[in-house]
C-alpha cells in the first residue's frame, strides 16, 4: 500500500448546501479510509514530517498504531505532545509543515497526517479515552492567563508533571480564540473544543472565567498575593489593525475579530439567539489570511454576496491553499489586486459603498513578496454595504501596563525567548500571539510547550 501516490479522498459537505448552513464542512475519515491512509505512509526512520510540526509529535509512531487498528494507542502516542489534537486536526495548517515536509509527497500526494490526526482524536472524545494525567502533585502552583491553545497547551503539560494549575480566562467562555475566533463550520464548539478542554480538566488544570488580568487582579499580585510561584501569559493578540483610510467610523465596518466573536461566542448565527449582527447584503471582507476566509465565509453564510479585497495576486495570498478553495467552492468572490482608498459614508453615517483602485506587483519588500503598486487612474466603486476589515491583530496591552519589569518591543508585545518562553520578569514566561502577533493556533502550541519546559525548569532549579 505504501506505493499508492494519491490521498484517500476525504467527504465533505456539498458546498452548495453548506454555503446556507454552519455545520462541519469537512466529514473526516471513518476506520476503513483511515487505515488505508495510514497505509500508504512509508514509516520513515528519520522523519521529517516530525522536524516540521511545532510539537514534534511522533507522527509516523501513531499512524503505525492506526495501520494496525490500535487507535487507542494512536491517541496515546499523540497525546504525549498534544493536548488539542482533534483541533490541530482540523485548523493546522499541515500543508506547509508535517505534510509539506513528508517524503511520501516527493513522488505522489503526501499523507493527510492531519486527517489521520483528526480521526484519532474524534475516536478518543467519542469512546472518552482519557489522556495520562500525573499520579501526584508536586505542590508548586503556576497561573495561565488565557485559555487559548498557548495556554490549554501549558497547562496541560505543567500538570502531566504534577503541577497545580489555574488558567484564568477573561471571558464568560473558555477556548480563546477557538471559540470566538474560528467559525462552527470549521472548528464545532460543542462536539470538539469543550471535549477538548474537559479532557485539559481531567489532567487536574482549573479554571477560573470573567477574571480580567490587569482590571480584576495583575500578576504581581498573583505572585505576591496568590502564591502562585510561576506564570504563564498566552492571552493571544486581539486588538485589531485598521487602515486608517476615511469612513473607517462608518456603521457598518466591523474588525474581522468584533464579526467573528458576535458570530461564534454570542451566535448570532442562530435564529434562537438574540443577538445583533450586521449580516449585510453585499459585503467586502478586506484582507486575504485565514481570518479574512473565515469572515467571509460566516457572512456567506448570513446570506451576503461576498467580495474578498486583496491587494495582491492569488499567489501571495496567505490564507491555507484549502480556505481558499473551499471560500471559492462556496461562491465568495475574489477582487485580488485591488485596495480600498475610502469607505463611502451616506448623510445616516452608514456605508454606502466603497472606493478601491486596481494594483499591479513590483520589486519584492522586506518580506520577500513583491510590492503592491497603485495604477494610476483605475480607481472605481464598489457597491456594499458592510466592510470587514481583516488586516490583522496586535496584543492588548493591559497586561504589559500592569506588570512591573515587563518588557515588550515596538509592536506592543511581551518579548520571550524563543526556546522557553521567559521574559524579561523573572518567573513569568509567555508565548503565543502575546508574542509574535497574530500568528497559527499550532505554533501558540509550541509556544505554550516551550512556556512549560521553562516554568519546570526554573521552578526545579529555584
Amino acid at each position: 500500500m505504501a506505493n499508492v501516490l494519491n490521498k484517500v479522498p476525504v467527504r465533505e459537505q456539498d458546498p452548495k448546501v453548506r454555503a446556507t448552513n454552519f455545520e462541519e464542512v469537512c466529514l473526516g475519515y471513518n476506520q476503513e479510509e483511515a487505515m488505508e491512509e495510514a497505509n500508504r505512509c512509508l514509516g520513515c526512520k528519520n522523519a521529517k514530517c516530525v522536524q516540521g510540526c511545532p510539537v514534534s509529535i511522533d507522527i509516523p509512531g501513531f499512524i503505525k498504531e492506526v495501520k494496525e487498528g490500535n487507535i487507542e494507542e494512536a491517541y496515546k502516542v499523540i497525546g504525549k505532545s498534544s493536548a488539542l489534537p482533534a483541533i490541530c486536526g482540523r485548523v493546522c495548517p499541515q500543508e506547509s509543515q508535517c505534510e509539506g515536509k513528508c517524503i511520501r509527497g516527493i513522488k505522489g500526494e503526501s499523507i493527510s497526517i492531519g486527517k489521520l490526526e483528526r480521526f484519532v482524536a474524534d475516536y478518543a472524545l467519542e469512546h472518552d479515552i482519557k489522556p495520562e494525567a500525573a499520579d501526584s502533585t508536586n505542590g508548586h502552583k503556576v497561573a495561565v492567563i488565557g485559555s487559548g491553545p498557548s495556554g490549554l497547551t501549558c497547562a496541560g503539560d505543567l500538570a502531566k508533571l504534577g503541577y497545580e494549575v489555574t488558567v484564568f480566562e477573561a471571558l464568560h467562555e473558555l477556548g480563546g480564540v477557538l471559540v470566538y475566533g474560528i467559525p462552527e463550520f470549521r472548528l464545532p464548539k460543542q462536539k470538539v473544543v469543550a471535549k477538548e478542554i474537559e479532557k485539559v480538566k481531567e489532567l487536574g488544570v482549573k479554571f477560573e472565567t470573567n477574571v480580567v488580568i490587569g482590571k480584576s487582579t495583575t500578576i504581581d499580585q498573583l505572585i505576591e498575593d496568590e502564591g502562585f510561584e510561576a506564570v504563564f501569559i498566552g492571552s493571544g493578540a486581539g486588538l485589531p489593525m485598521f487602515m486608517g483610510i476615511p469612513g473607517e467610523n462608518a456603521n457598518g465596518v466591523f474588525s474581522a475579530n468584533e464579526y467573528l466573536t458576535r458570530s461564534n461566542l454570542m451566535k448570532a448565527f442562530d435564529d434562537s439567539y438574540d443577538t445583533p449582527i450586521a449580516a449585510g447584503k453585499k459585503v467586502a471582507v478586506v484582507g486575504g489570511g485565514n481570518v479574512a476566509m473565515d469572515a467571509a465565509r460566516t457572512a456567506l453564510r448570513l446570506g451576503a454576496e461576498v467580495h474578498i479585497v486583496y491587494r495582491r495576486s492569488e499567489a501571495e495570498l496567505p490564507a491555507r491553499v484549502e480556505e481558499v478553495h473551499h471560500a471559492k467552492e462556496e461562491g465568495v468572490i475574489f477582487d485580488l489586486l485591488t485596495n480600498p482608498k475610502e469607505i463611502l459614508v451616506d448623510e445616516n453615517g452608514n456605508v454606502k459603498g466603497m472606493k478601491v483602485i486596481k494594483m499591479e506587483l513590483g520589486e519584492p519588500d522586506a518580506s520577500g513578496r513583491r510590492r503592491p503598486v497603485e495604477i494610476a487612474g483605475s480607481e472605481y466603486e464598489m457597491d456594499v454595504d458592510t466592510v470587514i476589515m481583516s488586516l490583522g491583530t496586535s496584543p492588548n496591552p493591559l497586561i504589559s501596563s500592569t506588570t512591573k519589569g515587563l518588557e515588550i518591543n515596538r509592536r506592543k508585545c511581551i518579548v520571550a525567548d524563543e526556546e522557553f518562553g521567559k521574559t524579561s520578569k523573572e518567573g513569568v514566561y509567555a508565548g503565543g500571539d502575546a508574542v509574535t502577533g497574530a500568528a497559527t493556533v499550532i505554533l501558540a502550541m509550541g509556544a505554550g510547550k516551550a512556556g512549560a519546559r521553562g516554568i519546570d525548569e526554573y521552578l526545579k532549579n529555584k
